[in-house]
């Protein structure tokens, strides 16, 4: 979930003066550049693709609905989703503890309106996730209501997020509900599943009990699933902002439960006033004002895992370029740029990188109306692909060695390339991005080339754009006035353009002494995605 202190008035502390979606991050930020990519082919790594794999929905809620089962499935197959990750696990909506309707004729009050343990709804929605093939992160939060020690809850959600009046209460239901998904699934299952205590516990907003009373959740948790099998994975901290990370490093040492594996959260635009935050890179990007403020903290965690010599996992299962609820810029080629960048810079850094998140079907602060409303989504509520879903399909198609390169002309690292090769031929994915840009702006431009081997088929030259122009199904949907609510012809129509299309791209190829010469202009900001196979 992503939580931060959207206004004053929530009431949200420690977050320091935050800009309002339309103003501009970094006025001098530069629009146009010249980018010219020059590969050195002999020099590649082995790159994995840690942007595949691990997918946010907001609320476990949501997946008992068929659209979102709907967009499951279309992730698995174009984004390689496998594992899920969604809390409101005892939410007030999933009944995890409800009166018994047999007593409703009962003379006897207090039977009839004591609450029973019913895992009917989560297992349910488990079972839809094991029968599409994807694994859950299982979350154990919100507080129930009859077992919580306060009535705080998060936005406009029933999650509360107090701790429990009596910790055995808590220690107990676990127990139950691990004890149920052993029954119904079987250890081997479970295996492949992952395991975290709360979310973003060092927000007070999102759980009041502070970082003590975070060590009991991830204490009671760990002795939990260790007990029926060592093997089971937990993780932790899942803060915002990437905070705790030695501390539960430390923690899990002095009291024998080391996590399976790091979990970190970040928005580049996190407040500038977290000096808690782990960081590795220059002071100068140490604030949200910075387009590497989340690469910074990324590697800030990276760093301290090595320092203490940690070999478990690490999961970035919260992260994108604004925390804000409402963000038109989100639903920009902006945002495809910006997670293309951060993927250049420390893809390889984590197991898993999860963007915040993968559809609208989302109500934290609202329930959207119009089909684009400036929400966290990859997929608007009908299921049409914006451009940060785009990003993804068109990182999925990158090859696995990682080709070195010498980029030459854009000197802010704002714009790049991302060179790889694997057996289909070579791919070269290009960036333009813009810590300034917002929804409405005009775009800069970018005049692109880079420098190809003799070893390649030209005729199979082809290109994939992200821009205002190109792939934007939000174009189409304007064209017809914008309607909040498409009519079914008019989401057959958009929906007939929202497939990721390219075009041939044999013309921007020249042939040159030692190979060939590709050149082609891109706005900024912008993703261009050139594929050649080899002879």
């Amino acid at each position: 979930m992503n939580r931060r202190n959207y206004i004053k008035t929530i009431g949200y502390a420690g977050m320091g003066t935050i800009l309002l979606p339309n103003q501009p991050f970094f006025a001098q930020a530069p629009k146009n550049y010249i980018l010219n990519i020059n590969p050195k082919w002999e020099k590649s790594t082995p790159f994995k693709h840690t942007w595949k794999g691990l997918g946010n929905v907001d609320q476990l809620r949501w997946i008992e609905r068929g659209d979102m089962q709907s967009q499951l499935v279309m992730a698995k197959q174009e984004l390689g989703l496998r594992h899920v990750r969604a809390v409101g696990l005892f939410d007030e909506d999933l009944y995890a503890l409800s009166i018994d309707p047999a007593l409703f004729f009962s003379k006897d009050k207090v039977a009839k309106s004591t609450p029973r343990i019913n895992w009917r709804t989560p297992l349910y929605i488990y079972d839809k996730l094991v029968e599409i093939g994807l694994s859950p992160v299982v979350t154990p939060c919100f507080m129930p209501n009859e077992i919580a020690s306060g009535t705080k809850t998060v936005f406009q959600t029933k999650n509360n997020v107090t701790p429990p009046k009596d910790w055995k209460d808590w220690a107990s239901l676990l127990k139950n509900f691990i004890t149920t998904l052993i029954d119904r699934y079987g250890v081997a299952t479970l295996k492949t599943w992952y395991f975290e205590a709360w979310n973003e516990p060092n927000l007070d907003g999102f759980w009041t009990g502070g970082q003590e009373g975070y060590w009991k959740l991830y204490q009671i948790l760990n002795d939990t699933i260790k007990t029926v099998d060592p093997a089971l994975k937990i993780g932790g901290p899942s803060t915002a902002r990437g905070e705790w990370i030695e501390e539960i490093l430390q923690y899990g040492e002095k009291n024998n439960c080391i996590p399976d594996y790091i979990i970190g959260h970040c928005y580049n635009n996190d407040s500038a006033n977290a000096p808690l935050s782990p960081f590795e890179g220059p002071q100068k990007d140490k604030e949200n004002k910075s387009p590497n403020f989340t690469s910074g903290v990324v590697r800030g965690i990276k760093k301290i895992m090595n320092d203490y010599n940690y070999k478990g996992e690490f999961h970035m299962n919260e992260w994108g370029l604004s925390w804000y609820p409402f963000n038109p810029v989100r639903e920009t080629a902006n945002e495809a740029a910006f997670i293309v960048k951060t993927m250049n810079e420390v893809s390889q850094e984590a197991d898993y990188f999860a963007y915040w998140c993968l559809s609208d079907i989302y109500n934290q602060v609202g329930y959207g109306l119009e089909t684009f409303h400036g929400n966290y989504g990859m997929l608007t509520m009908e299921g049409l692909r914006k451009q940060n879903y785009h990003a993804h399909q068109l990182l999925t198609q990158l090859g696995n060695q990682k080709i070195e390169i010498e980029a030459l002309g854009a000197t802010d690292g704002q714009a790049s390339a991302i060179v790889t090769q694997s057996e289909r031929g070579i791919q070269a994915l290009f960036y333009a991005f813009n810590i300034a840009y917002q929804a409405g702006d005009e775009p800069g431009k970018c005049q692109v080339s880079i420098v190809l081997p003799k070893q390649i088929n030209p005729t199979t030259a082809k290109i994939y754009r992200l821009d205002n122009d190109h792939n934007n199904v939000m174009n189409a949907w304007k064209a017809m006035g914008s309607p909040a609510i498409p009519t079914q012809p008019q989401l057959k129509q958009l929906k007939a353009q929202n497939e990721l299309t390219s075009e041939r791209a044999t013309n921007l190829l020249t042939k040159s002494k030692n190979g060939y010469i590709a050149q082609f202009d891109m706005p900024n900001p912008g993703v261009v995605l050139l594929e050649i196979t080899k002879k």
